[in-house]
């Protein structure tokens, strides 16, 4: 039996639907917006990789955001954003109805390349293991936050992602020798 190496991959902030993006984005309809993203989102990951997506994942309706979600490849991975939430702090159904590889969280971890890696949709000043190295992904601000020590905005708004999910690697590469913060 052959082994199949699969891939971890980091996303936030695509709020599929979601009008108010359009200001930010270079597209004309949140159809365009939408296509784009499942495209390049497609063109990257593989049907068994990970997705982690850290939040805000879409603003349309039940219908619409499962036809969306099916598009996508790979197992994928809710860490819940404000925008997956209702005013009650509740996930909101089209999110919570979705065939998630695992059930949404508000945080999370994972390790990759050997690197413990810290999962939320909010930046955060100091995270788990922050003073023994781990590293730190998070979404929310759309690529508005510089980097901080081994903490870092991986959201599709990010001018090094080109819209897209993006592996360890490629997000840790500028940051190699980041500091460790205590």
């Amino acid at each position: 039996m052959a082994f199949k190496f699969v891939n971890q991959l980091f996303t936030a902030d695509h709020h599929f639907g979601h009008p108010l993006m359009l200001q930010f984005r270079p597209f004309e309809t949140t159809d365009e917006m939408d296509r784009h993203l499942i495209d390049v989102w497609n063109s990257v990951v593989r049907d068994g990789d990970i997705v982690w997506h850290l939040g805000d994942f879409s603003y349309h309706d039940d219908a619409r955001t499962k036809s969306i979600f099916a598009q996508l490849k790979g197992r994928k991975r809710l860490v819940l954003g404000n925008h997956d939430l209702d005013n009650r702090g509740e996930i909101r159904k089209p999110i919570a109805t979705l065939p998630w590889d695992i059930e949404p969280t508000r945080y999370a971890e994972c390790k990759q390349d050997g690197e413990r890696v810290i999962l939320n949709h909010y930046a955060q000043r100091t995270w788990s293991a922050s003073v023994h190295g781990s590293w730190h992904f998070y979404g929310h601000s759309h690529g508005r936050l510089p980097e901080y020590g081994r903490s870092r905005d991986c959201g599709i708004d990010c001018a090094d992602v080109g819209y897209a999910p993006a592996t360890f690697r490629q997000l840790t590469a500028s940051m190699k020798d980041a500091e460790v913060i205590a």
